[in-house]
């Protein structure tokens, strides 16, 4: 069975930075393309970062693209997000998604595997 579990949520200032990690396990990491998906309460779940296993081609949502970045490590199994220039409004509960797809691109919606989130706060 695969398992999704991120870290690295916290409280940060606007302008700050995080580093969000997902561990994966129960399946060869390499194989998976992966995602960052984010949801607010009240908003839509929205596909904010993603990479594919077979080609490492990424996609970015537009409202974080250039703040963020998406990789991976496979052989430590785990995917990271890193966030710089927060912003008040990127404050939301955070999930890393994995695919068995081939090739994911953002407007990518089916993932077979899904963490449990990590609240990510940001203070103006």
């Amino acid at each position: 069975q695969v398992q999704l579990v991120e870290s690295g949520g916290g409280l940060v200032q606007a302008g700050g930075s995080l580093r969000l990690s997902c561990a994966v396990s129960g399946r060869t990491f390499s194989t998976l393309s992966m995602a960052w998906v984010r949801q607010a309460p009240g908003k839509e779940r929205e596909f904010l970062a993603v990479m594919s296993w077979a080609n490492g081609y990424t996609a970015y949502a537009y409202s974080v693209k250039g703040r963020f970045t998406i990789y991976r490590h496979n052989a430590k199994a785990t995917l990271y997000l890193q966030m710089n220039n927060l912003k008040p409004e990127d404050a939301a509960v955070y999930y890393c998604a994995a695919s068995r797809a081939a090739v994911v691109d953002i407007a990518t919606a089916e993932y077979e595997y899904w963490g449990q989130g990590t609240q990510v706060t940001v203070s103006s």
